[in-house]
């Protein structure tokens, strides 16, 4: 995989392009322009790499636009070493991103075969700060937390009660929320047992499913 001077212009044009388009955090911006995403797509799609569009990943998934990836990255406002739980794995680029920004990311995937190849993509960047697990993402891990930061990205009906309970007081929560079309939602919470919901455009996903979908063959 090479990044090439050519790569790192596309990226500069882009990071102008969500700037126009309202990302301010300097941060995000910064993280975008680093890293390159069409490692994350198929050959097919590198020229269009750049562009402000999502694109299939396979397993009837997408990697997100840039600027969904920005706008949802720019509501958690990440701190360095914070402990971040991502529900969707997908191509892995919004996961490298909170990397990227020195968060702790723990990251889930229930689509077997994009685990693996994801995985095995996430190493070649050397960021220790990533951990993968192949899990159904309704139930979060609970092992970890809790978690100063959620982020999902996919689709959700409603907001699964284990990734709330997961949330640390004081953490925040970003999830699209919704059918054919998400609200995208800042959730924080102020104490054991409460919440408060901000809503932040609409948005569409992939929706967000349960359990896990093993490999062909493997039962």
């Amino acid at each position: 995989m090479t990044d090439t001077y050519r790569h790192k212009g596309m990226r500069r044009r882009l990071v102008e392009t969500l700037r126009s388009k309202g990302i301010e955090d300097k941060r995000v911006l910064a993280a975008v322009e680093k890293i390159p995403r069409h490692f994350f797509l198929d050959k097919a799609f590198e020229e269009h790499a750049y562009e402000d569009k999502a694109f299939p990943i396979g397993n009837k998934q997408t990697i997100s636009q840039p600027y969904t990836v920005a706008f949802q990255t720019q509501l958690l406002a990440i701190k360095k070493r914070e402990k971040v739980l991502e529900i969707g794995t997908g191509s892995g680029y919004q996961a490298v991103i909170l990397g990227a920004l020195g968060a702790r990311v723990y990251t889930v995937e229930r689509q077997e075969d994009l685990f693996h190849k994801t995985k095995k993509l996430i190493r070649f960047f050397q960021m220790s700060n990533i951990r993968c697990y192949l899990r159904d993402g309704n139930n979060g891990l609970p092992e970890f937390a809790p978690f100063d930061k959620i982020i999902v990205t996919a689709g959700a009906a409603e907001i699964p009660e284990a990734l709330r309970m997961q949330l640390k007081i004081g953490g925040i929560m970003v999830i699209p929320v919704g059918k054919k079309v998400q609200k995208m939602l800042r959730i924080t919470r102020i104490s054991e047992n409460e919440w408060t919901e901000e809503e932040r455009g609409a948005f569409r996903f992939v929706p967000f499913l349960s359990g896990i979908n093993k490999r062909a063959g493997r039962g």
